[in-house]
């Protein structure tokens, strides 16, 4: 027998990976921002560039493209696996950031008149093989801004899909053993910040120059990518720091192999979380990219009188001080320990958010109203993640969120538009429809992800994680265009874009949400039947 000095590494500590899982949470919020930020300004884009719903999505569709036909975020897997979590992490940024710069180029009045706008108006036009399966980014007729943009995007979506799952591998092994449920559930509410800052935000910066332009607010996101990289080179040191303590060579004494893959593809328990994620997925993000257009076509709203406070930037500023006074405290409400603090801390957070809806209300901004988003996200997710990580019950969680992911879109689809007479009233059933489809969508990252260690062995992690963001990104390209597609078909000869009537395209995500449900229910038999313990608790009771 002999005896071992246990030596605590920076994992050990809870400051430093807390810290780590920060700042991957801060590079995922700033790509957040990114992947959403012509959004809110969708209007102003099919007036400054003259793009249609089809164009639109299109390219919003185009960010996945890469990863789903060229299998980029196959060999991202596989990158991960053979090169670690620190080299992935500033190759992702690296590679988001050049794909924003040619996004953001692609909107400027520069490209406008340049070579290369004449060029892309006169070429790819038709994609040999593409076209015949209909899966082209581009199509004829596609305005040239629209296809230079959805090449960067398609850049982009590689290296953001990348940093995904760099950024799952990345809490696996700071938490592995801990509280992983809770850090995973925690990065996603805090990085989801940034599609609040990028719906309250977009719009202003579009406006900064005093005419609106829509280059404004993507170079916005371009400068967020810039902080992103700035994140994933601290945590490179960080991560560095941890396998000098370890003796850890990431991956190289385990070397990833093809076959590799075979044995994740051999788990049934894999392919049911993987459909339980498209589908969930391509119910919300692609609905992301249009909610605030449907708030404009469904609620009734009137601008605030020019030079008023409500129409005011300082009126943006104050109200995202509100909101991040709201996550704040909702947030941090999970980790007192102090008894007398936490309800305290809760009702500050309910006080802020009912006075951030107040000021989205008095400021008639489909943007501010859609920002509550993640709000209620953000107080939940923890608890969520802690509840699993103790608890368990992971597979109950994603059936539950179906059945919310269901309800929140049929009541866009049907009860919103019924009472879009009623200024008030439509502005309350929007709010509490966003807070409660956030709240639904909280579920999968503090239950879904912490369950692919458990289906998978250790040294494949990463590339499971690039499958099941590979299966999940074929929805995340599809479902924008549909949502396009469907948007233009069912609203013949509406020029107004703040017009369109959305009920088709919102009961086509509310189908992806029965399909989650049924197969959420199966996966539980299938969890009870193979003993694959994803309604066990992530943390097992020790004997001290």
């Amino acid at each position: 027998m002999t005896n071992k000095t246990i030596v605590a590494t920076l994992a050990d500590k809870a400051w430093a990976r807390w810290t780590a899982l920060l700042l991957l949470a801060l590079g995922m919020f700033c790509s957040y921002i990114f992947m959403d930020v012509m959004s809110p300004i969708k209007n102003l884009v099919q007036q400054e560039l003259g793009w249609d719903n089809t164009a639109f999505g299109t390219m919003q569709g185009a960010e996945t493209f890469l990863n789903v036909f060229i299998f980029f975020l196959i060999f991202a897997g596989i990158i991960l696996d053979k090169m670690g979590v620190r080299f992935t992490a500033l190759l992702s940024g690296a590679v988001m950031l050049i794909g924003a710069t040619i996004n953001w180029y692609a909107t400027t009045d520069t490209f406008a008149v340049s070579g290369l706008h004449e060029w892309f108006t006169n070429n790819l036009n038709y994609i040999p093989g593409f076209d015949e399966l209909g899966v082209s980014p581009f199509y004829e007729g596609m305005p040239a801004s629209a296809k230079f943009s959805a090449i960067g995007f398609m850049i982009f979506g590689c290296g953001v899909e990348m940093a995904g799952i760099m950024v799952s591998r990345g809490i696996v092994k700071w938490f592995q053993g801990r509280e992983m449920a809770l850090a995973m559930g925690s990065e996603m509410a805090l990085a989801r910040l940034g599609v609040a800052t990028c719906m309250i935000f977009s719009p202003l910066f579009a406006d900064i120059t005093g005419t609106p332009k829509v280059s404004s607010s993507v170079a916005f996101g371009v400068v967020m990518l810039m902080i992103a990289m700035i994140m994933f080179i601290v945590y490179f040191f960080m991560d560095r720091k941890l396998d000098s303590q370890t003796n850890a060579a990431e991956e190289k004494d385990d070397p990833f192999r093809i076959s590799d893959i075979g044995q994740i593809l051999r788990s049934q328990g894999f392919w049911l979380v993987s459909l339980l994620c498209v589908l969930y997925y391509s119910a919300i993000f692609p609905f992301q990219k249009y909610a605030v257009n449907m708030l404009q076509c469904n609620l009734t709203l009137v601008e605030p009188a020019d030079g008023s406070f409500w129409a005011s930037d300082l009126a943006t500023y104050i109200q995202y001080g509100v909101m991040l006074l709201c996550a704040a405290a909702a947030f941090v409400s999970n980790f007192t320990k102090d008894k007398a603090l936490k309800p305290a801390l809760l009702a500050l957070a309910a006080v802020a958010l009912v006075g951030y809806c107040w000021m989205g209300y008095m400021q008639q901004e489909a943007s501010a109203i859609f920002a509550v988003f993640p709000l209620l996200a953000v107080g939940i997710t923890p608890i969520l993640g802690k509840y699993i990580d103790h608890k368990g019950k992971a597979a109950t969680m994603l059936v539950f969120g179906s059945v919310l992911l269901i309800a929140c879109h049929l009541t866009f689809a049907f009860v919103l538009p019924a009472v879009k007479g009623s200024a008030i009233g439509g502005v309350i059933v929007a709010y509490v429809t966003i807070l409660v489809l956030g709240a639904s969508f909280s579920l999968v990252p503090a239950s879904l992800w912490p369950s692919v260690p458990k289906l998978v062995d250790q040294k494949i992690i990463g590339s499971a994680y690039a499958l099941i963001f590979w299966i999940q990104n074929i929805g995340l390209w599809l479902f924008p265009l549909l949502i396009g597609k469907v948007l233009d078909k069912t609203n013949p000869g509406v020029e107004d874009a703040t017009s369109y009537d959305y009920t088709w395209a919102l009961v086509m995500l509310a189908c992806l949400g029965v399909a989650a449900l049924f197969i959420g229910l199966y996966l539980k038999v299938i969890d009870r039947k193979q003993h694959l313990g994803l309604e066990e608790p992530n943390i097992k009771a020790k004997a001290e």
